[in-house]
């Protein structure tokens, strides 16, 4: 994963200043939809990209990472797991939110308990959706 995020700003263009961002990258035509291949919380704004491999190393890069969770996928395991797909035209869904605090949900979050314990925090959220 190159580019993690860019200054996330309001409508006027203002910079939202966020303690932490968080990651959810599903997919909405998955078997149990939606299907989440990677759920990251508490990366802290600074940090502009995850390095190639890291995901389930999170105490190994130390540093600007140590603060970085990885919740559970789809498949019920931590960290990160590509898409398997049955043909092309698959749609993604790259969801970052900005928040205001940190998420305290250790490394056994899901998909659902993020959505939920984001709700009141967010400063500001972006979303890119894709097809592979």
């Amino acid at each position: 994963m190159n580019h993690l995020h860019k200054p996330v700003s309001n409508e006027g263009g203002e910079p939202i200043k966020a303690k932490l961002v968080d990651l959810d990258i599903s997919d909405p035509d998955g078997p149990n939809v939606p299907w989440p291949h990677w759920v990251v919380v508490n990366i802290p704004p600074h940090v502009k990209r995850l390095p190639e491999g890291f995901s389930g190393k999170e105490k190994e890069f130390g540093g600007e990472y140590a603060l970085i969770k990885e919740g559970v996928n789809g498949w019920k395991l931590p960290g990160w797991r590509g898409p398997v797909l049955p043909k092309h035209g698959r749609r993604f869904e790259f969801k970052l939110y900005a928040l205001d605090d940190e998420s305290h949900l250790g490394n056994k979050v899901t998909k659902e308990k993020l959505e939920e314990a984001v709700q009141g925090h967010v400063r500001g959220e972006a979303v890119l959706k894709c097809r592979f």
